[in-house]
């Protein structure tokens, strides 16, 4: 086990590989603040996300504020450790064709580019989330697709441990059934 913020290359970051093999999704986290340095990485790669047709259907609300996270966890039902991060990124679509699949390409670069300066987080959402609309006063014609909260994880984090089919189990050569490797 390696605690998160390993495998990091000179750059003060990991390769994207090395983020994506190891990246986890974590619901405890160290009561201690993400710098602002950070948290704009963090925006600015779901900002940078390429999208179709360059709609950017994506809105992100960043939150800080304790007793907002607070609300926030009383609200998910699926994520009530919200409440306890220093830091969550709400993200609301347009209610267009491909915003669902633009903005997860957009949250994956988050988490992704977080787990690389060593930031935890876990996607919350999936429905149920009328009420945190409500209290983040996003507009009706906005759909509220997750909340992802952001901190350090709570002790060690088995780095790559992850339970995962075996890659001739997913991936086919040209026709489907036909071995991969």
């Amino acid at each position: 086990m390696v605690s998160a913020g390993a495998g990091r290359k000179g750059t003060g970051t990991m390769d994207v590989f090395e983020a994506i093999r190891t990246m986890l999704a974590v619901r405890r986290y160290q009561d201690k603040p993400v710098p602002a340095t950070t948290i704009r990485r963090i925006v600015e790669a779901g900002r940078l996300t390429g999208s179709a047709m360059n709609t950017q259907p994506w809105h992100f609300i960043v939150v800080q504020d304790r007793e907002t996270l607070r609300r926030l966890g009383a609200l998910a039902q699926t994520g009530p450790y919200v409440a306890q991060a220093p830091l969550a990124i709400v993200v609301a679509v347009d209610k267009s064709r491909f915003a669902v699949s633009d903005a997860s390409r957009a949250i994956q670069s988050m988490l992704l580019t977080a787990w690389a300066d060593g930031v935890a987080s876990n996607w919350v959402g999936f429905g149920g989330l009328e009420e945190v609309k409500t209290l983040l006063k996003i507009p009706a014609d906005l759909e509220l697709l997750a909340i992802l909260p952001f901190g350090y994880p709570v002790g060690v984090v088995g780095r790559g441990k992850k339970q995962r089919k075996l890659l001739g189990t997913v991936a086919h050569r040209e026709r489907y059934g036909q071995p991969f490797e």
